[in-house]
């Protein structure tokens, strides 16, 4: 399953806030390329918001995006913990994700990605934003993070076209069916795309890749009254953790990544 781009979503718990500054988002920018460089993920496009990011990523391997994602959440949550003295659970859980067709519904993932914020009226124009990719992909800006997927450099565009013809796909909004389709993807874990590609999917992974129909599971026997359970105790892993400068002077000018 490497190569293929994936829609990646990571939400903090009771949609508490994980970002409070440009020094925030700029060292979560910092430590999300370094970590897509060291385990071979391109980044094609994202969105920072206040309690969650969304993020299209192609791996190399198949555990590129996981390894990617634990690396810069060690490093972020740490940061984030020392820099306003609080304990405890950042996000939630783990993030979510899932693979994304090539073709309109990968230019249909970015642009999912990049209105977020106007979906949520926050802003009227995605151009408003900074920490976004909706700069880059329309407006030609240079980010040293972003790599650009292979549905934006279309055969036959120039360099300076591409921004204009990305710029053409904003200008009306995105379906109702296509954003719907891609929430229940990334809340499931389920592909969104056409049955060939779920097909190939699921020939792939082994992993069923559309949606159970509703109704009483075959061969399932009720367990009430039938006895006492006994827990057995989680035994936890020695958690690693890393040594981070509090300040966040050692990152490169945050402008950079705008």
């Amino acid at each position: 399953m490497s190569s293929r781009a994936s829609g990646v979503c990571r939400a903090t718990g009771n949609r508490q806030s994980c970002f409070a500054s440009d020094a925030d988002l700029a060292a979560f920018a910092n430590w999300l390329q370094e970590g897509a460089n060291r385990y071979g993920v391109s980044i094609h496009a994202w969105v920072f918001m206040t309690h969650h990011v969304h993020l299209l990523l192609a791996p190399i391997n198949s555990d590129s995006i996981s390894k990617c994602m634990q690396y810069l959440g060690r490093l972020y949550v740490r940061y984030f913990d020392i820099q306003y003295r609080r304990t405890g659970t950042l996000f939630e859980g783990r993030f979510k994700s899932c693979v994304v067709q090539t073709g309109t519904h990968c230019l249909s993932c970015q642009r999912y990605i990049e209105l977020n914020l106007t979906r949520a009226g926050m802003i009227n124009d995605p151009a408003d934003y900074v920490w976004s990719s909706y700069r880059t992909h329309a407006l030609g800006r240079s980010v040293k993070m972003w790599q650009p997927h292979s549905e934006y450099i279309t055969p036959g565009q120039t360099r300076a076209s591409r921004p204009r013809a990305n710029r053409a796909l904003f200008s009306s909004e995105l379906d109702a069916a296509v954003i719907s389709d891609i929430r229940q993807a990334l809340n499931t874990g389920l592909v969104p795309g056409n049955d060939k590609f779920r097909k190939e999917i699921e020939h792939l992974t082994g992993q069923r890749q559309r949606p159970l129909k509703l109704g009483p599971v075959a061969g399932f026997k009720s367990i009430r009254n039938q006895g006492v359970f006994t827990l057995t105790p989680y035994v936890a892993e020695p958690i690693y953790r890393p040594q981070i400068p509090v300040a966040v002077s050692h990152i490169p000018n945050w402008r950079l990544f705008l």
